[in-house]
């Protein structure tokens, strides 16, 4: 796309036979190498004996990238195994012919090159069909998927990576959302079998545009009938029943320029169940944690903070989430504007992964 129709060659390799706990150094390019070296470590084996640290975010462009440095600095100091970008990059990949998408490329290359960059697809991709997005970036099952969806495991977590905005783009859309939903159920099917539960319990979806927001705009997530929540077209591909019936623990999300943590909740209903609605929660976690920093300010609040938000927080931020054990997550939002300080914090307990469905009851 643009005014140049330029060509990039964009090369992918995969790395085979790597063993567990171990570091490795390589370069790009031939025997003398076009690139400096670069090094990554890989987890240790298995779902038991060791945290999983990751940190994520959404909505991180060239200009005013608010988080980059820190994250930059707390990679190098081995504080993450995995980074999620929750969709939109640069502001953006293709602006320029492109070269603003090489600028971005070449800022969180101090990250990528040494910590697994794990993305998803938002609004700002969507020019020329994704291209910039799907050549970019290679996630697991990129031949089929082109990096638009896909799962993968890790230490006691099973993720998946949706893209919303197939829900948003016209009818040309469809195929690919039917596509998207009918793997989805199949991969949920699949990760929640009473033996791949066991082996890996925990399940956290991540994807661009929420289904609960209360920002003060006229996005989607504010819509009682928001369309990644109920669906399109008569309750077509809705995704929070499949949330509730697979049990999926934690949803993180981006889209809004601001930080929010939700109760566990249902259709609007809060799922607390206890005093302490996040041992053994009856629904899953939603986390927006779309405030790393563009061009576009953070966004607003409503007056009244709705009975089913717990936390929000309007400071440009990470996420950072620690999964302790088969039982046990810890998740930490990081304000840039407070130089590094965390600002809101949870301990996330569960001693069984189920069915969420037992706790809805009809309005």
């Amino acid at each position: 796309g643009g005014e140049l129709k330029a060509e990039q060659w964009i090369h992918r390799v995969i790395l085979t036979g790597l063993i567990p706990n171990t570091i490795y150094y390589y370069h790009v390019g031939g025997n003398s190498g076009w690139s400096a070296v670069f090094g990554f470590k890989t987890v240790p084996a298995g779902t038991e004996g060791w945290t999983l640290r990751l940190a994520f975010f959404g909505d991180m462009g060239v200009d005013n990238a608010h988080s980059l440095t820190r994250l930059q600095q707390e990679a190098h100091q081995g504080m993450y195994d995995l980074i999620l970008h929750v969709g939109d990059f640069a502001y953006n990949l293709n602006t320029n012919n492109g070269e603003v998408g090489d600028t971005f490329m070449d800022q969180i290359e101090p990250i990528a090159a040494y910590v697994p960059y794990m993305t998803c697809p938002g609004n700002h991709e969507d020019t020329y069909d994704f291209s910039n997005y799907r050549n970019r970036f290679s996630m697991p099952n990129y031949e089929e998927t082109e990096s638009m969806y896909y799962s993968f495991n890790l230490g006691p977590v099973h993720f998946i990576a949706i893209n919303t905005e197939l829900y948003y783009f016209g009818p040309f859309q469809m195929k690919r959302l039917n596509d998207q939903y009918k793997w989805l159920i199949d991969d949920l099917k699949a990760s929640t079998t009473e033996e791949a539960r066991e082996e890996r319990p925990w399940i956290i979806l991540f994807g661009h545009r929420p289904m609960y927001c209360s920002t003060l705009d006229e996005d989607d997530c504010r819509n009682v009938n928001a369309r990644t929540r109920v669906g399109i077209h008569g309750n077509m591909f809705a995704l929070e029943p499949l949330l509730a019936e697979y049990g999926v623990d934690m949803a993180i999300w981006g889209h809004e320029h601001t930080y929010e943590r939700l109760w566990p909740l249902y259709n609007y209903t809060v799922l607390n169940g206890t005093d302490q609605p996040y041992t053994n929660p009856r629904g899953p976690l939603h986390i927006i944690s779309g405030s790393a920093g563009c061009i576009e300010t953070p966004d607003h609040f409503i007056p009244r903070q709705p009975e089913w938000s717990a936390f929000h927080s309007r400071d440009y931020g990470y996420t950072r989430l620690t999964v302790l054990n088969k039982t046990h997550l810890y998740l930490e939002e990081v304000s840039d504007d407070q130089d590094g300080k965390v600002v809101d914090t949870v301990m996330l307990i569960r001693e069984h992964h189920e069915n969420f469905t037992q706790y809805i009851t009809d309005p």
